[in-house]
Order: C-alpha cells, then sequence, then structure tokens
C-alpha cells in the first residue's frame, strides 16, 4: 500500500455522520473523468470519499484533491498488479490501446485481497463501493465483504442495455446481423457494430472470462449510476429499472454541466500543439455557429487515407474548422499525415485551425462560434455535444460507438451519420458537401439537437431530473451506515 493508502487508514479520517465511499475508476480516461465528476458532487453533497488508484493513474486526481479538504477526500493507492501479457508501466488504456481492456480487467482484479486487508483494518471502513462497470468483479468483492456495489456507467443507458443483454452470450454471438426485440424500439445490428467487448471475446482466455463474469455480475449490482439524462434515454432508464427489478438507477448526466463542477476541461489535457487560450482566441475572431470541430477521441491514430479524405471534405467543404488530429509517434506512416496536415494548413490558412495532440473539446463546443461537430460517438463525445447544441457528424469507428450512433441518428434524429469504421474512406467531394450543409441552423437535425441542449440543461439545474437524481442517490447511501454487513437476501443474489 502507498503513503496515500496509509494515510487513508488515519483514525482521523472521516467526517461525522457522513457516509464512507470507496469509489473505485477504471484508468481510461473516458471512464475515470466522469466517475471523478460525479466523485465531486458527492464531496460537496457530504459524504466521505476513499478513492483508488495505481501510481500512474494518481495525477487525474490532482484537480479533484486541490477542491476538498483531506478529511472529506483520501487516496488509497495500489501498486498496478502485474500481467504476463501487459508491457512493464502500463497502468491506463492510454499506453496500451483498446485492446488492452480485457488484460487490464484481469489484472485489476488481483486488487481483490489487499482491497480486502485494506477495508478489515480500516476504523471506519467504506459502507459501499461505486466502481466502474469495467470493474464488474468488484460485485464479488463488495459482496464477500458484506457491503453494497454500486455500478458507473460512463457509457449510455441503451448500449449499457445491449451489452447487459447479451452478456451471457459472450462466445456465441456468430450470425452476421442481431435483433433484439426486448429492448425498446427493438433495434437492429450487424454483428461488427456491436460493443467490441462482446465481439472480441475468447473462450477459454481467462483474461476474457474475467469481462465476461464481470459483466454478468453488473446485473446484479444494488444500484446503477448514468452520466446521462431522462430528455436523451428515458426510454433505456424505465427499461433498465425494469430489467433491475429496483429504482436504484440514477441518470446523473451530463456531470460537467452541473453547478459546482469539478475540475476545469482545461485542467484535463494533455500535451497539444496549439495553447488553449490560443484556440478560444481563434475562435473568438469568427462568426456564431461558422466552425465545425473536428476530433475521434484519445485512442484513435488515423491512417494515411483517413487523414487525406478528412482533410479533402474540409478542404472542399469551404468551411472554418478546428481539427483535433492524434497521430502515431514517429515512423514513415506518422510522417506522411504531417506533410497533409501541414499541405492542408498552408491551402486553408486563416480558415482551418489543426490542433496536434489534445484540445480543450468542451470549451470548444460551448464556443458561440462553433456550430458542428465530426465526432467518433464515444459516450462523454456525444453528451458534450448534445449538450451543447452542436449537429453532430457522427463516424464510429469501435467500441460502443456504432450504438452510440445508432440512438443519435435513428432515436433521435439529432445527428448525421457520414462514415462508419476504422478503414472507412467516405467519398470526398460528397463529404465535403456534408460538411458544407451540415452549419445550418434550419436543418432538422440541428433543430433536434438544440431541442436535447434544453433538456440537458434543464436536467442539471436545481429541481431538474439529473439534480433530484443525484441527491436520490445520497440519500439511499446514507442510510447504508446503518445497516453495514446486513444485505437484504436481493441484494446478495449473484
Amino acid at each position: 500500500m502507498g503513503a496515500e493508502g496509509e494515510e487513508a487508514m488515519s483514525n482521523s479520517f472521516g467526517r461525522s455522520g457522513s457516509a464512507h465511499i470507496l469509489v473505485f475508476p477504471y484508468p481510461a480516461q473516458g471512464h475515470m473523468l466522469p466517475l471523478l465528476d460525479l466523485t465531486h458532487q458527492l464531496l460537496i453533497r457530504g459524504l466521505t470519499i476513499t478513492i483508488l488508484v495505481t501510481p500512474k493513474n494518481l495525477p487525474f486526481l490532482n484537480p479533484l484533491l486541490s477542491q476538498h479538504p483531506p478529511s472529506s477526500i483520501q487516496t488509497l493507492v495500489f501498486p498496478f498488479p502485474s500481467h504476463p501479457s501487459l508491457p512493464p508501466g502500463v497502468e491506463n488504456v492510454k499506453d496500451i490501446g483498446n485492446h488492452g481492456n480485457p488484460i487490464i480487467i484481469s489484472a485489476l482484479s488481483s486488487l481483490t485481497e489487499p482491497i480486502t486487508n485494506w477495508f478489515q483494518s480500516h476504523p471506519s471502513p467504506p459502507i459501499a463501493i461505486i466502481s466502474d462497470f469495467f470493474l464488474g468483479w468488484t460485485h464479488h468483492l463488495a459482496s464477500q465483504l458484506g457491503i453494497p456495489r454500486v455500478s458507473f456507467y460512463s457509457s449510455g443507458a441503451f448500449v449499457s442495455s445491449v451489452l447487459i443483454t447479451l452478456s451471457h452470450k459472450m462466445g456465441s454471438l456468430k450470425q452476421p446481423f442481431l435483433s433484439l426485440p426486448n429492448l425498446p424500439n427493438s433495434p437492429s445490428f450487424a454483428l461488427d457494430h456491436l460493443p467490441s467487448m462482446l465481439r472480441l471475446f475468447k473462450e477459454s482466455d481467462p483474461d476474457w472470462a474475467c469481462v465476461k463474469d464481470g459483466f454478468i455480475a453488473n446485473s446484479f449490482s444494488w444500484g446503477s449510476v448514468f452520466n446521462t439524462f431522462d430528455a436523451l434515454e428515458q426510454i433505456y432508464l424505465r427499461h433498465w429499472q425494469r430489467e433491475m427489478g429496483h429504482p436504484r438507477v440514477w441518470a446523473v448526466g451530463p456531470l460537467m454541466n452541473l453547478d459546482s463542477a469539478g475540475p476545469s476541461p482545461t485542467d484535463r489535457g494533455g500535451p497539444s500543439s496549439v495553447p488553449s487560450d490560443a484556440v478560444l482566441t481563434w475562435l473568438g475572431g469568427c462568426p456564431d455557429g461558422s466552425v465545425l470541430f473536428v476530433c475521434f477521441g484519445s485512442q484513435f491514430s488515423p491512417g494515411k487515407p483517413q487523414v487525406e479524405a478528412i482533410a479533402a471534405g474540409l478542404e472542399g467543404s469551404g468551411v472554418r474548422f478546428i481539427w483535433s488530429v492524434k497521430l502515431s509517434d514517429s515512423g514513415p506512416l506518422a510522417d506522411e499525415c504531417g506533410e497533409i496536415l501541414t499541405g492542408l494548413e498552408d491551402r486553408v490558412a486563416g480558415r482551418g485551425l489543426i490542433i496536434r495532440g489534445w484540445a480543450p473539446q468542451v470549451p470548444i463546443l460551448n464556443h458561440r462560434a462553433v456550430g458542428g461537430f465530426l465526432t467518433h460517438c464515444g459516450w462523454n463525445s456525444v453528451v458534450e455535444g448534445i449538450t451543447a447544441g452542436v449537429l453532430l457528424l457522427a463516424w464510429p469507428l469501435q467500441a460502443d460507438q456504432f450504438v452510440n450512433a445508432r440512438l443519435l441518428v435513428e432515436d433521435l434524429n439529432a445527428a448525421i451519420r457520414v462514415a462508419e469504421g476504422i478503414n472507412a474512406v467516405p467519398d470526398s467531394v460528397e463529404f465535403a458537401r456534408t460538411i458544407s450543409e451540415s452549419l445550418s441552423v434550419t436543418r432538422p437535425e440541428r433543430v433536434r439537437a438544440m431541442e436535447l441542449r434544453s433538456g440537458a440543461l434543464a436536467a442539471v439545474e436545481q429541481g431538474g431530473s439529473s439534480f433530484r437524481d443525484l441527491d436520490r442517490l445520497v440519500k439511499d447511501l446514507y442510510p447504508l451506515g446503518r445497516n453495514s454487513g446486513e444485505l437484504r437476501d436481493d441484494e446478495k443474489k449473484e
């Protein structure tokens, strides 16, 4: 245990009468940041938090820790467990890519014993665990400790419903097309468009067995928290409640837009070729709604055909744009893509801004000059784009992104699909035309996006649906301290 873990065990820890919760994020940026935002909201509502991380993920907590006194939040730092398939020093998905998820999930399950030892020796142990849905094995841990576990879903209720419906079938999903008649709207998906964790399952692989068991265990959690809101996914939230058989389902998003939000969006970034203030200054010189923001998340490095297609579309469209692009670190591909970007910059000087590396996505999307967002449809980007009221151009790549795109395009009519898949290369002429037309404020999809934005902002206002669910979550957690170790039979089922 690290020094921070020892500190968390001190007798001085904990506010009088406060419920003590153990929070366990999954080490991937898209998972960690929303759970840290939730943690901030729990802290300002009076809960006491111990947050578990490994050493290299500790810096992610700094903005949160700086806002709260040690009496309300402590860190529990364990060494990242070794794994034969994991390169030394890897502690976060960004260091290995999405294909490393099963290995990281399996490796982290080795923390069961040190967590148990910490819990049993703590003078005032947690009354509940809130952990990421990728850490489903913590349900078994919580059962052994005699406390409830709450699953935190950094994804939406729709894709989570797809996951929980098909988790038992991991390894047997062979048909090229699947229908899910038990879900609202009876969605259908090509096999290649299902979440990667369902499709890539490897039979007889112990890492994948841990993943499957964890996803199934999520269905027995004492409660479920989603970074979503009623106006976006009410039908799937109600479905989730029916499937769980209890009302402990809390939609608390968009977490980034809550009053007293946690760390500033500009405090969340990484290396970038353009400082955040320079980006916002550039936007300040653009007319309202005239800029398209292009970003495919922190995991995707586009290949040369994709860089060429996006560059041709942006140049041919005639629109202003900001393109945040993550390139391979080195090698011929990085050099070739770099030359394409440099050539584009020269030809559209003043009209386009290319950021190599991280961009302050939330401030950009909410700037008055931005009217559209070309996105991979990762859930955080979906929520941030919808909340900003911009038109989404959907290009799903992997993971849960195809399901999210279906929600946006088919269910909500709030986005336009422009391409699908990592290897897709859209026609440059058609792509440019779609981009040029996307910024019209009269497009039905843009109108719908603005309606959803109103729903998002209303949800997080005092008295709104997400604000109420946050208060309800805290109210539901507090009594657990009086009944520690006495879970009802229906809360122990596995």
